[in-house]
């Protein structure tokens, strides 16, 4: 500090005497984006706009709930697992759609993973209301009628990935929904989360989902691993992880599947009756339950008590509310994933492979992966492995890959390795924005490099660096002489060059065992 002495007095001058630190930034701050029930909040649309929440209740209070995914009841030979017979007949309960809003169930699967603070990007609700017509002079020619069901869109996922460029703070990016657009959709999607996060902003993670990931290998043309794999490109592998395949949750509970999850009740009183005429002990008692029945296909029926007395006297009944939940609770694990990042970094570190670890609320992966056929999934040619999330006896369903989509890199193979990197690079690039118009003089030199080995040297004691000592682990170098010219000074360019050694995980433990001659 300059001090004009002019005047006879005594002046106090305060000298700093510690540089100032590196903050690390938070590593496990996930962005979802996807559909809610609600898009705007006191007046205001919440379309495309980043919100932060930190609980389940502070996604209610703003996104709203899920939505009642609508099945109909048909008559089949072709039979499923959840199918239901009576009289000789068969039934499938089936979802009307193919695709299904996921955001609502995969944010419960995050909190309940050890999820905390994110991000939620709503890009719709799961209806909209048509415009109403015009008449020749372009005034309303009557109402808008009654709301459509929304097609869940590429164009509008993309644009919510866009809109987390003004956010900083996510690390990782989510978006559930993308599975359920057609192949060629999903993968444009993915393509551009990667995109988002490798090119566009360099800072975040994005766990990615098989397209149609319920359903097992072929090892044909309909392979859903093989076709993944090639519509995922080749662009920015090293800032994404794939998991596979979908898991069975609990996350949805017996009492939110009701009647109001089944189209056509005039189909399920008939499969009802039919069922009455052949468990009910006397005929009267029969009538007794096809009466109750023909509740069904009135207007004002009591959504509630009518479910509960189903479920009293009819088994069938109870089989299809069963089927209808098994199906929902299959999700893709991504959601769930990101909880699992969340509770590692905080437990054990951000240097910490997310793996071998059990998924909560899950009760066993969609498909049984065996030793053998995970070889193919973990190390192919193409380098482009898939995470796998395998059910073992005694240890529930377990995480048990830890590779980005650049399986073969040697720099970023694992997903800590890549993740741990981005979290030195950005919490060093925040602290140095300090020191933009500094002098670009030794004195400043020796204070970013004290600074910086600060952090690193904390980083090392907790076991995110590997050395027996720090010189192993790190080493920072700038300045005239060590990796700068005196050109970059006139240049106004100050370069730091950082050297780490970052943990990386024992994926292949090897045990040799010999036989020793007997000593006597």
């Amino acid at each position: 500090m300059a001090i004009n002495l002019a005047t006879p007095g005594v002046y106090i001058e305060e000298l700093n005497a510690f540089p100032n630190t590196v903050a690390g930034i938070p590593t496990s701050v996930p962005a979802f984006v996807g559909y809610t029930e609600k898009t705007s909040m006191d007046g205001r649309s919440l379309i495309n706009e980043p919100v932060k929440i930190s609980s389940m209740s502070d996604y209610i209070k703003f996104f709203g709930e899920g939505t009642k995914t609508k099945y109909k009841i048909e008559e089949s030979d072709d039979l499923d697992a959840s199918a239901v017979t009576v009289a000789g007949k068969g039934y499938n309960v089936v979802p009307e759609s193919s695709s299904r809003f996921i955001l609502f169930d995969s944010m419960r699967l995050y909190f309940a993973n050890g999820g905390g603070t994110c991000w939620v990007v709503t890009v719709g609700s799961y209806t909209t209301t048509p415009k109403a017509a015009k008449g020749p002079k372009g005034e309303s020619a009557g109402s808008a009628g009654a709301p459509l069901p929304t097609v869940i869109s590429k164009k509008a996922l993309i644009d919510g990935i866009q809109s987390l460029v003004k956010e900083s703070e996510p690390s990782i990016l989510v978006v559930p929904e993308s599975v359920m657009l057609s192949e060629g959709d999903c993968f444009s999607v993915q393509q551009d989360m990667l995109s988002h996060c490798g090119f566009k902003m360099k800072d975040r993670f994005a766990i990615l989902d098989v397209h149609k990931g319920s359903e097992g290998r072929t090892n044909a043309a309909d392979d859903v691993i093989d076709k993944f794999r090639a519509g995922i490109g080749l662009n920015q592998l090293a800032y994404g992880a794939a998991y596979y395949p979908w898991v069975h949750t609990t996350i949805v509970d017996a009492d939110e599947v009701d009647l109001t999850n089944i189209s056509n009740l005039d189909v399920l009183a008939t499969v009802l009756s039919k069922e009455a005429d052949v468990i009910s002990e006397t005929p009267k008692k029969s009538e007794e339950v096809k009466n109750e029945l023909k509740k069904l296909t009135q207007k004002d029926l009591d959504v509630e008590s009518t479910t509960q007395m189903l479920n009293v006297v009819s088994p069938l009944f109870k089989k299809i509310q069963n089927g209808i939940r098994s199906n929902l609770n299959i999700l893709p694990p991504a959601a769930g994933m990101a909880g699992v990042y969340c509770m590692v970094d905080n437990e054990r570190g951000i240097w910490k492979a997310p793996a071998n670890v059990s998924i909560n609320s899950v009760t066993a992966p969609t498909v049984r992966i065996t030793h053998e056929e995970q070889q193919d999934l973990n190390v192919t040619v193409s380098g482009k492995s898939i995470n796998a999330i395998r059910a073992f006896v005694g240890d529930g369903t377990t995480v048990w890959g830890a590779r980005t989509l650049d399986g073969n890199s040697g720099d970023w193979k694992y997903i800590n390795v890549r993740r741990t990197v981005t979290f030195i690079e950005q919490s060093i690039k925040g602290a140095a924005k300090k020191y933009v118009y500094e002098p670009n003089t030794a004195n400043t030199w020796v204070l970013m490099k004290s600074m910086i080995s600060s952090f690193l040297n904390g980083i090392w004691r907790q076991g995110g660096l590997v050395g027996l000592t720090p010189d192993q682990a790190y080493d920072v170098q700038v300045g005239v002489g060590a990796n700068m010219t005196t050109n970059d000074v006139l240049d106004g360019i100050m370069r730091i060059s950082v050297k780490i050694a970052v943990s990386r995980p024992a994926e292949f433990i090897v045990i040799t065992f010999q036989q020793k001659m007997q000593e006597l």
